[in-house]
Order: structure tokens, then sequence, then C-alpha cells
């Protein structure tokens, strides 16, 4: 059952991820036509600050993973209630400190947003923030139950809610715009989807999952340790909002609102390719953590970290050297003139982020293994590089120079310095590792010949155009990709379903 969900749950993965971008390439364009340039840029920075106060969970997620992993496997049932019930408790108070903190934040936000907006763009702000806060605060206690249902390995359910929803927030959402509600009602509508989702998960969780709670004896002792194993965690958090969000910060000082549309604008882009690099590997979570919990044998944790590097490497390169190719006519088509500078500013981001995407279990790794500190300090340091660096290449060169800053601390950090500690520390053989990933090269060859012959030779002028070229190179890199870049393994991922389908089509 535990196989069934976890290739049903890939398969929903990318089903629902597949779903999301053709919504997507629908709904974006009418919402920035709906919005206006100016307010998408204003919504974006709202989002960009209130979601620093994401960091309020310190990481307590990854730790009840943890705790929930090693107490499944000596079957204490009641010390998994009683660990519910101290989350429970613990997160429903960060949602409250949460509330506070962001009042704080509507009340100064003249301070935090700058000169550059207008008044009338202040008070919008302020009431955006309101209603985001809100909703964050809310989705605090749901970080129990989704842990819980991921922790079972659910995975069906929890792509198919995801499934609904990227269905759902459209169909809310463009009505609301339509009848000229602006930002406000599109934060609304956002805010009452994912309430709905949050009462779902905690019906599922209880009632299905018979989740229990036990709010007696409360373990101030587990509470120490989790949060000892938490704090690295924490400031992995804080480092990865100051590289993501700091950006549109910095912009939205300097420049204003539509200098912030076009950055948020890729920023939503290269948001899509982070989730596709992450969700088979958010799909092994729970298998790392149990491995390490019950044999850590380092050749297992090796061929799992080569298995799905090769795979989350192959669906990445394509999209990346496909958005070399056709990215620029695709933005122009897209979401218009206006934002063409977003091309640009996608592919600094990309392209620096796949090495560690494709790297990204080895994180979870270091996490099951407590020997996550080290990488912790590594990202602090390179967001705090991507903040010194991103403020002076913003003011010169806006969206472009903030997005050089952070692929410069992308390289050296998540790069250079990581596989160095992975090899020598971890006790994963990163030579092995991209010796594996550099066998896959050679298929990507003909597939780049014929999108530099594309770039250099042809004009697309249409969307249907780059439909038909764009499939086509999709067709091309798959036919090259199986004849020279696949192992067995990874063939017998697409031939075993087939053959299995076709017996029993046969019965």
């Amino acid at each position: 059952m535990k196989v069934n969900q976890l290739k049903a749950g890939a398969v929903l993965s990318y089903i629902s991820m597949g779903l999301g971008y053709v919504v997507a390439l629908i709904y974006t364009p009418i919402m920035l036509r709906l919005l206006g340039q100016a307010e998408y840029g204003l919504y974006n920075l709202v989002l960009s600050v209130v979601s620093y106060l994401v960091i309020l969970n310190f990481g307590f997620g990854s730790a009840y993973m943890r705790y929930y992993s090693r107490y499944k496997v000596q079957e204490e049932n009641e010390r998994i209630a009683v660990l519910n019930g101290m989350f429970l408790i613990v997160f429903s108070a960060l949602g409250f400190v949460a509330v506070l903190l962001g009042s704080f934040l509507a009340l100064n936000s003249t301070i935090i947003f700058g000169s550059e907006l207008t008044p009338q763009e202040l008070s919008t702000a302020r009431v955006l923030m309101g209603i985001m806060i809100v909703n964050l605060a809310l989705s605090f206690p749901n970080i129990v139950f989704d842990n819980y249902i991921m922790a079972n390995e659910r995975f069906v359910f929890q792509k198919s809610v995801q499934f609904i929803k990227i269905l759902t927030s459209p169909l809310v959402i463009l009505p609301v715009l339509y009848m000229g509600y602006g930002s406000i009602g599109m934060a609304i509508a956002t805010t009452a989807i994912n309430v709905v989702i949050e009462i779902v998960n905690i019906v599922f969780a209880y009632n299905k999952l018979n989740m229990r709670f036990s709010f007696r004896n409360f373990d101030m002792k587990l509470m120490k340790e989790m949060t000892f194993f938490s704090v690295f965690i924490f400031i992995n958090m804080i480092s990865a909002q100051i590289s993501w969000n700091i950006d549109k910060l910095i912009l939205g000082r300097f420049h204003g609102t539509i200098s912030v549309a076009v950055y948020s604008l890729a920023a939503q882009i290269n948001m899509y390719y982070l989730s596709i690099g992450t969700t088979i590997s958010h799909l092994f979570i729970p298998r790392v953590h149990k491995l390490v919990a019950s044999t850590n044998s380092k050749s297992d944790l090796m061929i799992l970290f080569i298995k799905i590097g090769r795979i989350q490497f192959m669906v990445l390169a394509l999209i990346a050297t496909g958005f070399i190719f056709f990215g620029k006519a695709f933005i122009l088509f897209w979401a218009g003139e206006n934002y063409s500078e977003s091309y640009t500013i996608i592919l600094l981001l990309i392209l620096p982020a796949t090495l560690p995407l494709v790297q990204n279990i080895g994180t979870e790794i270091q996490r099951a293994k407590n020997m996550h500190s080290f990488s912790t300090w590594v990202y602090l340091a390179s967001a705090i590089m991507n903040l010194i660096i991103s403020i002076p290449l913003a003011r010169m060169y806006q969206g472009v120079g903030a997005a050089i800053g952070t692929a410069l601390a992308l390289i050296i950090g998540n790069g250079i310095i990581l596989n160095w500690y992975y090899h020598n520390k971890v006790g994963l053989d990163i030579k092995i590792f991209w010796k594996q990933i550099i066998r896959i090269m050679p298929s990507l060859a003909f597939p780049i010949i014929y999108g530099v012959f594309i770039m250099v030779y042809l004009h697309i002028e249409s969307m249907m155009e780059l439909v038909i070229l764009g499939t086509t190179y999709v067709i091309l890199y798959a036919i090259s990709l199986w004849l020279f870049g696949m192992n067995q393994f990874e063939k017998n991922l697409f031939l075993k379903p087939i053959a299995q389908y076709m017996k029993k089509n046969d019965q």
C-alpha cells in the first residue's frame, strides 16, 4: 500500500503541477490585466513582507516528522498522541504571535515600504497585510494535521486536495476581479479557499487516519530536544526568506511597484521551477527518516540520492534549456511587452537553482542524521551575501541586478561549499553522484542544437508557432534522453506500468 501511495503520489504530483501550469497559462494573463501592473506589484510586495512571518513556525514541522517516524517505528502510539497535542498547542500559540507581529508591521507600513509608494498604495497595502496575516495565522495549527497526513504517506489525498485547489482558485478569484474588487478581493478569496482546505485536512486526519491528541504530560524535555533540533531549520527558513523575498522589498523601496511586478512574474515562474525540483524528493522524506532511524546505511542512502538526483536533473534540464530557447517569446505572448525583462531575471534565478534542486534529497538526509547545522550557517551566509550584493545591484540595474545577487549567492553557497560538505562530512560520494549526472549530458546534444537553430534562424511570431516548436523540442528531448541518457531502472519506471496495464487488458 505504501509503495502504491508513493507511486500514485508522484503521478498525482506531476498531474497537479501540469494542471497548475495549464491553469496559470490561462489565469495569469487575465489576472495581470485585470489588476494592472502597479497593483500586481503592490500585492506581491505586501506578500513578500507577510511571508517573513512564516519563519515563526521555527521549523518544527521537520522536527515533527523526525520524532513521529521514531515513535512509529517503535509503535509508541501514546507518545505520538502527546506529540500531536504538544504541536497543536505550540502552533496555535505561534499563530497568535504572528497576528501580533503582523499588526505591528501593518501599523508601520510606511517605514517598511519606503517613499516610492503613493498614499493610495500605502492604504491598500495595510488592508492587504491585515488579510494576509489572518490567512497565515489560521494556517499555523493546520501544519500539525498536514504533517501527520504526510508522515502516514497519504500522498494521494494530499495531492488530490492540491489538485482541487488548483482548479478552484481561479474560478473563485477571477469573478472577484471582474467585479472590480482588485487585490483586496483576491486576498480575501485566497484566504477563504485556504480555510476550506485546512478544514478538509483536519477532518481527514481525525476521522480517516484516527489522529489523536493528548494534552496531558506536556513533555518539556522532548520540547527542548525538538527546539534544539529545529533551531538550525529555523535559521534555514530565515535564509530562504531573505534569498527569495528580499529582492522584492529592495525593489519596492528603490523603484516602486512596477519594478516589483516585473520581478514578481519572474519569481512566480521560478517558484514553479522550484516546486518541480522538490516534488519527487518531497515524497521520499518519510522514507529517508525511516531509513536513517532503522539502518542508517550509507550505501542505501547513496543509491537513493543518485536515483532521485538523476530523475530530477532530467526533468529540470528539459525546463531550463527549453526556457532558454523559448522563454523570451513565451513571456512576450503570455504576459506582454511590459514584462519582457522578466525573461532575463528568470534565467538568472532558475539556472543557479538547478544544482541544489538536483541534490535536494541531500538536505533531508542531513536533517534525518541531525547533521544540518553546517549547511544552516552556509545558507545564512549565502542569504547575507545575497542581501549585501543585491542592494547596490538592484539600485543600478533593478530586477536584473537583484537576480544577479541571488545567483551568485546560490552558486557559492549551495553549489561549491555544500558539495564539499556532502562529500567530506555527510558520507555522500559527490564524485560518483556527479559522474552519474554527467552520463546524462550527451543526450542533451541534439535538443540543444535544435534550440540554438531556432534562436538564431527563426523568429517566433505567434503563440501557435511557439506551441508547435516547443512541443517538437519536448519530443526530441524525450527521444534523445531515452536513447542516450536513461538507464534501465529509469526506463522501467515507464515500461512496467505500461506492461501491467496491457496485461490487465489482455485478461
